[in-house]
């Protein structure tokens, strides 16, 4: 079958799926699609045939993946067929007869062609520390010695017997801190003791010291303490297992012989300093990506902060908060996402499905419970659209409205037991969807957060959810775009047309990013402070009077106006407001020039020249007589006052030099105070 400029081959493995290649073709807009049944086995000259023929090519089948990749290189060709699975994904379910618009949604998609990632390179020379305690630390040692460079640390010696061939660096000591990734790791122990040689019938050591320090490109933990770095699955190069599970410790040593050579891992988060509105003037702002970053990863620095693409575990929880779009995803993009839920859901209704479930799951969880689906139970619904991504953390409201936009009835966003702990951005992310959408009169619940491994309990809140009573009921054309925050304004004025309730705006839960500001205009002088420390030009000036705007869509929350204020007269209030109004650019405040008492110009609020006449007026000798005066002018009549002016700088007569004469003539006349 011919999809564009795709060649997409289809098969029913075995006839283990109902597949009517017809219905396939006409769903997905080609002229003919021909089903394989053993496209693994005897029919696989078919993929050699079709890669001569087609650089992009598309196998509807992941199970034999390396089946294909083989038969390729065999045939001397040099093309990476897109896999993409239809059989645990669609055809292996009890709704398989009903399941030909999604599996003609799952092919479309599969011919996206995704975007580039960077990378960034990791080289590790193999030098690697054993850190644990008594015979498993050491026999762990000894299996790695000869593949790796190797030393040991021992926490206890336990039984451990005196070596009786010095073939290892060994240690005691306990790690006080540890940094780095793979390739770079430093090491801060305490009580470290070299190991003494002349040990006879028990081992001994030197003598201890804090604070030894050392460098390794890879750790195997077997400690059975708590782990030295925050999420430790995501630090490359950190290995960790129970040293009291022999499985476990094994399958460690087996992953640290791999560290040796040159590796890369995807630069997950791009990052632009000029958009990030962490400080301004040392005041700090926003904060989201800092509290919910699980690696530790992201540090202040100055006016924005800092992303170490080493230590990044890829999460996306940074882009799921980021306002600005200063972290934004790259693995891929939002966009392409995007992308993929319009042509998913596009393809999907257009070949009459109905009410689409989009479940978003990391690639390797999500995937693992489809799959048991599939196999022991009920399968995929019909209607359930599986969205596979690196990390489910990264999604962000703007992309669940996009999603809701384009026709999802509901949105699960799975997550597994382990990542537990790092869903509070996407938790904060999901309320903020859901806020919207019933604050617009929907039902709530279309945005669930499902944390679990076991795949019964994703059947059961899949086939068993109740049909919503208000929900998306007609579908977007827009395009993606590579703004967020734009797509959010698309999608969101879409959802608001055919909303039961189209309110002009919501309210929304604390630490939104969406909002406007509440001014005390009474008590503001004008003093601009906020429009220097506003990052996204929410707040402006105007340069021929004295004017504070604001446009409510540019604001993202982040407090800096208000912790810059001097007046204390700002407070955030977040909302999300639909429609033309939310662009507008209002005047918050204005009021006539102060003008200049000398020559007339008008250089500033009146009500700045008036708080600072009552507040250092009469306060401060500088400030008193003409120095008040000097107040009610402009800079330039200032200046030219401060000269013309009695000189208050002027000093007295040049003091008369002291001499060695003067000083012993002083001390004959008995005088102490010489000077």
């Amino acid at each position: 079958m011919q999809l564009g400029d795709s060649t997409v081959l289809v098969c029913d493995c075995a006839g283990t799926m109902p597949l009517d290649g017809a219905a396939i073709a006409k769903a997905c807009g080609a002229e003919s699609c021909a089903v394989s049944r053993m496209l693994c086995r005897e029919q696989i000259g078919k993929v050699a045939t079709a890669a001569r023929a087609s650089d992009r090519l598309v196998i509807a089948c992941t199970q034999e993946g390396a089946a294909f990749f083989e038969a390729i290189e065999e045939a001397g060709l040099d093309v990476a067929p897109k896999l993409v699975n239809i059989r645990e994904n669609a055809g292996w379910s009890e709704e398989a007869g009903r399941a030909t618009p999604k599996i003609a949604a799952l092919l479309q998609e599969a011919t996206l062609k995704a975007p580039d990632v960077p990378t960034v390179e990791m080289p590790s020379s193999g030098i690697c520390l054993v850190y644990g305690a008594g015979q498993v630390a050491l026999d762990a040692a000894r299996q790695l010695d000869g593949r790796m460079t190797v030393s040991l640390l021992l926490t206890d010696m336990q039984d451990l017997m005196p070596l009786g061939v010095m073939d290892l660096m060994t240690a005691t000591g306990r790690i006080a801190a540890a940094k780095g990734h793979l390739g770079d790791f430093e090491i801060n122990v305490d009580s470290y003791a070299p190991l003494n040689p002349a040990s006879r019938d028990a081992l001994s050591f030197g003598r201890a010291t804090n604070g030894a320090a050392a460098k390794c490109d890879v750790i195997l933990d077997l400690s059975g303490r708590a782990p030295l770095f925050p999420t430790p699955e995501r630090r490359d190069g950190y290995l960790r297992a129970d040293p009291a599970d022999p499985v476990a410790v094994q399958k460690a040593i087996f992953a640290a012989s791999d560290l040796v050579g040159e590796f890369e891992k995807p630069r997950y988060v791009a990052f632009r300093s000029e958009l990030c509105a962490h400080s301004r003037s040392r005041v700090t702002g926003c904060t989201r990506c800092l509290d919910v970053c699980p690696a530790s990863a992201i540090q202040p620095d100055g006016e924005s902060v800092a992303i170490d693409p080493y230590l990044c575990g890829g999460c996306g929880s940074c882009n799921s908060v980021c306002p600005t779009q200063a972290a934004s995803y790259a693995y891929p993009a939002d966009r392409f996402l995007a992308e993929r839920t319009r042509t998913l859901l596009s393809t999907y209704l257009a070949q009459g499905g109905k009410r689409p479930i989009l479940v978003v799951h990391a690639s390797e969880h999500g995937g693992g419970l489809i799959d048991a689906m599939a196999r022991f139970g009920k399968g995929l619904p019909a209607r359930a659209i599986p969205f596979a991504v690196h990390e489910t953390t990264q999604i962000n409201a703007e992309f669940l409205m996009t999603a809701f936009a384009f026709g999802a009835e509901r949105i699960v966003l799975l997550v597994g037991d382990k990542r537990r702990a790092e869903i509070d951005g996407l938790a904060q992310q999901a309320g903020l969807a859901e806020a919207i959408l019933t604050g617009l009169g929907y039902d709530s619940g279309l945005v669930e957060v499902l944390v679990t491994d076991d795949p019964d309990t994703l059947e059961t809140a899949l086939w068993d959810a109740r049909k919503p009573k208000r929900a998306v009921t007609t579908a977007a054309s827009f395009l993606p775009q590579p703004e967020k925050r734009t797509n959010m304004r698309l999608a969101t004025d879409h959802l608001r047309k055919s909303a039961p309730d189209p309110s002009d705006h919501v309210s929304l839960p604390p630490g939104s990013a969406f909002g406007r500001l509440r001014i005390d205009a009474e008590n503001c002088t004008l003093c601009l402070s906020c429009v220097g420390a506003c990052p996204t030009n929410a707040l402006t000036d105007n340069p021929d009077k004295p004017q504070l705007g604001f446009q409510e869509s540019a604001c993202i929350q982040c407090g800096l106006c208000k912790n810059t204020c001097p007046e204390k007269v700002i407070a955030l209030e977040p909302r999300y407001r639909f429609g033309e109004g939310a662009n507008e650019r209002e005047i918050v405040k204005e009021e006539e020039p102060f003008e200049c008492i000398s020559c007339g110009k008008p250089f500033a609020a009146k009500s700045t020249i008036e708080k600072m006449i009552a507040t250092l007026g009469g306060k401060h000798w500088m400030f008193q007589g003409a120095g008040a005066d000097r107040l009610k002018m402009c800079e330039d009549c200032r200046v030219e006052a401060v000269f013309n002016d009695e000189p208050h700088l002027a000093a007295g007569g040049r003091p008369m030099p002291r001499t060695t004469d003067d000083y012993l003539a002083a001390r004959d006349r008995g005088e102490e105070d010489l000077d």
